[in-house]
């Protein structure tokens, strides 16, 4: 395949922050990724390309977000470490919920900028929560204590191989992708989750039997790009015989992207205020050093 016809992807980072006790790379704010999410994209011949935080203490220059999102045909959101329940209007209930409130502006202005080019973006775990929290919709700071007879969504000690049943929602693109299928198992490796879904968005899947939203869509209307994501890691297959097969997944998204080439939907700004997200991230990046 030529590389001028393969898609080029998108990936968030995530962040390891500057450290004085760290042997390596001592002081310095690290930006990385998970492999098996770059192999999972690589799986379907895209190319994966990395997008750094523009902005912090060593920046230079003049690329934007919006330089990648331009450029690039996809984006897609990284898992890792909780949402500040600040950015749904909360308060942590316990510190060690406070999550990352500066990795959170970094994907909010990720989000922004492929959403305002009019390019397709999928989310993974926190990458579902973090599009939930962007269009309006809150989280579940720990779905166990908050949710009466909520089940464990997250076993520290089995990680990946963690799973539980998701049921497919009927009618919905979720359930086209994986025709005669109501019941499914997914890894879960999460604890928190969608408490009020976003604004224009439909649950595609839900946890059975506590009804956590696992699958999320946003709705077809006119001027309105392609945002899906699931609570799941569809490139964790730790349990391949037993979850479910994420190529209809990867193939779908990727579909979206090679048809945002030829059409691409006007773009618009999740945060009301054109490229709000970059300004934030830049004010608080600037204020941290």
């Amino acid at each position: 395949m030529s590389e001028t016809v393969r898609l080029k992807i998108g990936l968030s980072a995530c962040f390891s922050y500057a450290d004085p006790q760290r042997h390596l790379f001592t002081g310095k704010t690290l930006q990385y990724i998970e492999q098996s999410i770059a192999h999972w994209i690589m799986s379907a011949g895209a190319l994966v390309v990395v997008i750094p935080c523009p902005t912090g203490e060593t920046a230079r220059g003049d690329v934007t977000l919006k330089h990648y999102a331009q450029w690039l045909d996809g984006v897609v959101l990284h898992g890792g470490s909780d949402v500040w329940p600040g950015h749904y209007g909360e308060v942590a209930l316990k510190p060690e919920w406070e999550g990352d409130r500066v990795r959170d502006l970094y994907d909010l202005a990720v989000i922004e900028a492929f959403e305002q080019a009019g390019k397709p973006v999928f989310g993974v775990c926190r990458g579902l929560q973090i599009i939930n929290v962007a269009f309006g919709g809150t989280l579940f700071q720990d779905i166990e204590s908050q949710l009466a007879g909520a089940q464990r969504h997250r076993d520290p000690l089995e990680y990946d191989r963690h799973v539980h049943d998701i049921r497919i929602a009927p009618r919905t693109r979720l359930a086209r992708l994986y025709p005669g299928r109501v019941q499914a198992t997914v890894n879960s490796i999460h604890h928190q989750g969608v408490k009020t879904l976003a604004p224009g968005f439909a649950v595609e899947a839900w946890s059975v039997p506590d009804q956590v939203p696992e699958a999320i869509r946003r709705t077809a209307r006119q001027g309105r790009g392609y945002i899906a994501a699931t609570q799941w890691h569809p490139e964790f297959r730790t349990r391949a015989d037993v979850t479910l097969d994420d190529a209809p997944i990867l193939h779908d998204f990727l579909d979206a992207c090679e048809r945002a080439r030829h059409h691409r939907w006007p773009g618009s700004s999740p945060l009301h205020i054109r490229d709000r997200a970059s300004r934030l991230l830049r004010q608080a990046l600037l204020r941290r050093f």
